[in-house]
């Protein structure tokens, strides 16, 4: 694959040059904005260093830096004062937030060949700080519940909704049982709850070898694969209710604020959970009974992988610190000189589990390198025309703690002066990426055309569109016809939508902010040390972006889109790449239905046949399942309608905005604004109001993965029929709200 990408760009090298490709000007200026616009950018992309970068990190990786650990405030005050040097205003912003810490944890195998898990990672002599025992949190999962549990063992796999199926299939229960799960393809707050919705009594979480081990090549500190011993922690709180701070959801955690009652926190895993090493995990696997589990389900341990349950009993036992901790967010702000109302923001968070070095210092230290690059051209006499406003966010890891409470606190200001937010996280070597507001995908695109790749020379648009181009398989143009050339023709390459999983999600999700997220990779070796004590600037320097060239190319490309954004005349928001996106949105939730309108049909078609061919033999005795009820033919026509009045709306703003559309009209930024605000509904999602997009949210059984059109989508999938024509005409509102700002707007500069 390596071989092919290289050939493809060798090709293409001379054709795919970075830089301004041609003399238009860039989008929301006027032509003498827009040359100097391109020099100041030019200036930009030219002073952030690589060395500095590695030096950032290694700074900020040197100690374990978790939510409320003395390097965590450390670091905070240390990352305030490198602001301060770079003649930036800047400030702590400290909040709080509950964050549980182990008390005890244990794990055993019962019975005559009894085992004890070991519950921890050794020390290599090869990594200098993996050996700093008294400072790093121990592996366990944040925000399960206490419990002391015994009971049989069943296997899962993944712990996904379809894994459940397929036991129900092969008659085999997780009733009263402890589940073992893999890390994997979902996340993991998921498997807990599909768990204990199953009557499960706990639950295990293990990373086994065919998914980031040895099955993927040599392990750490050999190769870049997770040792024997690795363990991923992580937070199994159910963040798609809502993230931050689960005692003040929608409040900002500041000291005083009241809180709810811990035993009424929804977030809080109901059953035991504890991740555990592969090496540890073997035993467990072992004492499985019962049936052989399908090809898909088998991992990478030299075993005969089994549903159970086991006949040997498991004992897990875990009980937690429920304590309060201090958020440190650092935040830096460049005042705008025409639009100081405006705000452009810039987010990564600084806390990590352990060291941190890829998860997030990677991001943190190319974004302090963004800060200091335009500390420097304020020197030379650059100005922005919006605010600037750069943050450091405490608390991520644990449920994007630090993002979420400043967001909550800020929301009434937000939403009048936001007018995007940035985010990046771990970062890499390897091909851009980002997800985000489909009103930013045609700048992401512009602004990715102008960065040159360090490896190829080519711009970075570029070569990740070569890449999607070889990463599409037959199977997949077969599954997406429509799909088929697309990267050829289509002038746009498509950004994917947001879900969860970083800081964006109070911006985007909640309170109706344009988003992106953004970085590099995809061509590094790591995977097994995330979330581990190898998380560290050994384990980084020598696995992945080793010479910090795409840690600059990071800071260049947040960096220039901050700059571009902050610089426009007009907000350079485009409207026909998402009304085209959303297109496509309301077509699948319309498949959806008609699909599974058929298979319940067809499912009901089987039933009946087995029925009558078991009332015909009167010897035979056999348990009929009930039939489904199928679903009805709901009314998709306000959305088909939406979705028509946003492709004419936005083709009216951008002919409105061809004409007029650098005029820099204050009444036009100011209509913009509310675009993504419009999008939300303050009612929020069914059974979780803090998510109040209509169009972007985290699923409720994906955790991460995204859900376009949630409401409609998961009223469908959830089977919830009665309620489904209600979310159509929700989301066709909000869709609706979306035209008559796009209406408003395109009035104002057609009268300029």
């Amino acid at each position: 694959m390596r071989r092919l990408y290289a050939a493809l760009f060798l090709l293409s090298l001379s054709s795919y040059a970075a830089g301004p490709s041609s003399d238009v000007p860039l989008r929301g200026y006027t032509a003498p904005d827009s040359a100097t616009e391109v020099q100041w950018e030019q200036k930009f992309r030219a002073i952030p260093d690589t060395n500095r970068i590695r030096e950032n990190m290694r700074r900020l990786s040197a100690r374990p830096h978790h939510v409320g650990s003395p390097y965590d405030k450390d670091n905070a005050e240390w990352l305030l004062a490198q602001l301060k040097s770079y003649g930036l205003d800047a400030k702590i912003e400290q909040f709080e937030a509950l964050f549980p810490t182990p008390k005890s944890r244990k794990l055993e195998l019962l019975g005559a060949q009894r085992f004890v898990a070991k519950l921890e990672e050794p020390t290599l002599a090869v990594d200098p700080t993996s050996g700093q025992k008294d400072e790093q949190l121990p592996t366990y999962n944040a925000y399960s519940r206490n419990g002391d549990v015994t009971a049989p063992l069943v296997y899962v796999n993944y712990g996904a909704p379809a894994d459940y199926e397929q036991l129900d299939a092969m008659g085999v229960s997780v009733k009263g049982a402890i589940v073992i799960a893999r890390y994997g393809e979902t996340w993991r707050g998921i498997k807990p709850k599909l768990a204990a919705q199953h009557g499960a009594v706990g639950c295990i979480i293990y990373s086994d070898p065919k998914d980031d081990g040895y099955a993927r090549g040599d392990t750490y500190p050999d190769g870049p694969m997770r040792p024997p011993d690795g363990v991923q922690r992580g937070s199994v709180m159910d963040m798609p209710i809502y993230p931050g701070d689960p005692q003040t959801p929608g409040v900002g955690a500041v000291p005083g604020v009241k809180l709810i009652p811990l035993d009424q926190v929804q977030t809080i895993t109901k059953i035991p959970v504890l991740p555990i090493s592969y090496a540890d995990a073997k035993p467990f696997l072992l004492a499985l009974e019962g049936q052989t589990v399908p090809e898909n389900w088998r991992g990478g341990l030299p075993i005969t992988y089994k549903t159970g349950p086991s006949k040997t009993m498991a004992h897990l036992a875990v009980a937690f610190n429920w304590d309060r901790k201090p958020l440190y967010d650092v935040v830096a702000t460049i005042p705008g000189s025409t639009f100081p109302d405006q705000w452009v923001i810039r987010g990564n968070h600084h806390d990590a589990w352990v060291n941190g070095a890829d998860d997030p210092l990677s991001g943190t230290s190319a974004e302090l390198e963004e800060a200091r690059t335009f500390g420097e051209l304020l020197k030379q006499g650059w100005k922005p025309q919006r605010t600037i406003i750069y943050c450091f966010w405490d608390g991520e890891e644990p449920a994007l703690l630090g993002s979420t409470e400043w967001a909550e606190y800020h929301a009434d200001e937000l939403k009048k002066h936001a007018v995007v937010y940035f985010n990046s996280d771990s970062n890499a070597r390897g091909f851009f990426r980002a997800e985000g507001s489909h009103s930013l995908e045609n700048f992401v695109n512009a602004v990715t055309k102008d960065i040159e790749d360090p490896e190829t020379n080519m711009s970075v648009w570029k070569r990740q569109r070569l890449a999607n181009e070889v990463r599409q398989t037959p199977q997949m143009r077969a599954e997406l016809p429509e799909s088929r050339g697309e990267d050829r023709a289509r002038p746009d390459t498509r950004i994917a939508a947001l879900g969860s999983g970083s800081d964006y999600t109070v911006f985007i999700d909640h309170l109706g902010i344009a988003s992106v997220n953004l970085g590099y990779g995809g061509e590094d070796e790591g995977g097994g040390q995330y979330h581990s004590v190898y998380d560290d600037f050994y384990y980084y320097t020598h696995f992945m972006d080793t010479d910090f060239v795409y840690g600059r190319a990071l800071a260049q490309t947040a960096g220039t889109m901050m700059m571009r954004m902050a610089d426009a005349d007009m907000i350079p928001y485009q409207f026909t790449d998402q009304a085209d996106t959303i297109h496509r949105y309301v077509t699948e939730v319309k498949r959806l239905a008609d699909t599974m309108r058929t298979e319940i049909k067809d499912r009901n078609m089987n039933i009946a046949e087995g029925a009558y061919k078991a009332a015909a033999d009167p010897k035979k005795v056999s348990v009929v399942p009930p039939v489904e009820t199928v679903p009805p033919y709901f009314n998709f026509a306000p959305l088909d309608q939406a979705s028509d009045d946003l492709t004419a709306a936005a083709a009216d703003y951008e002919k409105s905005f061809a004409a007029h559309g650098a005029s820099g009209n204050a009444q036009v930024n100011a209509e913009l604004i509310q675009t993504e605000r419009a999008l939300t509904d303050p009612g929020g999602l069914p059974n979780r109001p803090w998510f109040q997009n209509m169009v972007y949210a985290p699923g409720m059984y994906t955790g991460y993965g995204v859900k376009t059109l949630p409401a409609v989508r998961e009223a469908i999938e959830q089977k919830q029929w009665a309620i489904v024509d209600t979310q159509i005409a929700r989301t066709a509102a909000a869709i609706e709200r979306e035209v008559e700002v796009l209406k408003a707007a395109s009035k104002i500069l057609s009268g300029s």
